[in-house]
């Protein structure tokens, strides 16, 4: 039950897809293709999550389980929020963005017309004629605005409030790690993916309920909806978690190391893990040989922690990918964590 090789291509592709908050159609559909033949039913619900559900082995009695497993489809990113008399736009955020790494990016606006490209800078004065407090200044997002090179007219007819804004980033390999715009979360879409392409011509022995959520980066909302219908007994969120194994940083700040294994989440500021199904899966991972890290994030929250407090309480835990520079441009991922942690989830349905 494990691939032979990873198909870090569709990690790429999956990466270089536009998909905000409540605008995930791309990589709906991406994911549509890629479940063909691999889920015994495929469906997309109101809010635009993708459920695909294949049914476990009819022999596992009662130790079946119905296991949730969900993995997010959007990126940070951003709306636009206003157009200006010069026709630049200004633009609402979607996730939590540090500023700093913002200055003088090519973004696309995605309009009803096709994509138009823009430059994304913040106001102000450049380097040459800055006073010395200005040079030091970080500034708000509020502050940002986009540069479509098109007169006022012309952008106002194009362009209108809530028109999806994306960094432009084309992923690509760098030694042994994929990095693109959206690792987070596109790089535990495609380990979903992957687990379910391992069952492709048999059976788990759990029932498998594979979410596809939408509008995690502003409030795990597809995972509530996604959760709440899917009554499952069993719950695993996969996401991404920093690794600051960089220099700049110490030890105990890394959380996860890139390499090292995929990251079993003990706690984060939106849920703790239910502690006997950390244990399972610590205990299955040594078990099986497979690399594994145990992940305490002081702040951020998953869709585990959706699936966790639905309706009377699901017992809960999320897989993490370890990722350098999340929340940039070059969110990077290692192959053998990916590994990992297709390996672990094929073993515990296994």
């Amino acid at each position: 039950m494990t691939l032979a090789e990873l198909r870090l291509d569709v990690l790429r592709r999956l990466s270089d897809l536009p998909g905000v908050p409540g605008q995930e159609d791309a990589v709906r559909d991406f994911v549509l293709t890629e479940l063909e033949g691999l889920a015994d039913e495929v469906r997309v619900d109101p809010l635009g999550n993708v459920l695909a559900l294949k049914r476990g082995r009819e022999d596992a009695g009662e130790g079946r389980e119905r296991v949730m497993l969900s993995a997010h489809m959007d990126e940070i990113g951003f709306l636009v929020r206003y157009v200006d008399e010069k026709g630049f736009l200004r633009v609402q955020a979607l996730g939590g963005f540090d500023t700093r790494n913002l200055f003088a990016r090519n973004v696309t606006v995605h309009t009803r017309g096709g994509p138009l490209p823009g430059l994304l800078t913040p106001g102000g004065k450049p380097v040459h004629i800055a006073a010395p407090e200005d040079r030091k200044k970080v500034p708000e997002v509020r502050e940002f605005f986009v540069d479509l090179g098109l007169g006022a007219d012309d952008v106002r007819g194009q362009v209108r409030i809530g028109d999806m804004v994306t960094l432009d980033q084309t992923a690509r390999q760098v030694g042994a790690l994929t990095v693109g715009k959206a690792m987070d979360d596109r790089a535990s879409v495609f380990l979903l993916l992957e687990v379910l392409r391992a069952w492709r011509d048999t059976r788990p022995r759990h029932d498998v309920l594979a979410v596809f959520s939408v509008q995690e980066e502003v409030g795990l909302r597809g995972a509530i909806v996604a959760a709440y219908g899917a009554a499952p007994t069993i719950g695993i969120g996969l996401d991404v978690t920093l690794a600051v194994d960089t220099p700049g940083a110490s030890p105990d700040e890394a959380v996860t190391r890139l390499g090292e294994g995929i990251g079993i989440k003990v706690f984060d500021s939106s849920m703790i893990s239910t502690r006997w199904l950390v244990n399972e899966f610590v205990d299955l991972a040594e078990q099986e040989g497979i690399p594994y890290q145990l992940e305490v994030l002081p702040l951020g929250g998953t869709d585990g922690a959706a699936i966790q407090r639905t309706r009377e309480g699901v017992p809960t835990l999320t897989l993490s990918v370890p990722t350098r520079y999340i929340h940039t441009v070059v969110e990077a991922v290692h192959e053998a964590d990916l590994r990992a942690g297709i390996d672990l989830l094929v073993a515990y349905l296994r």
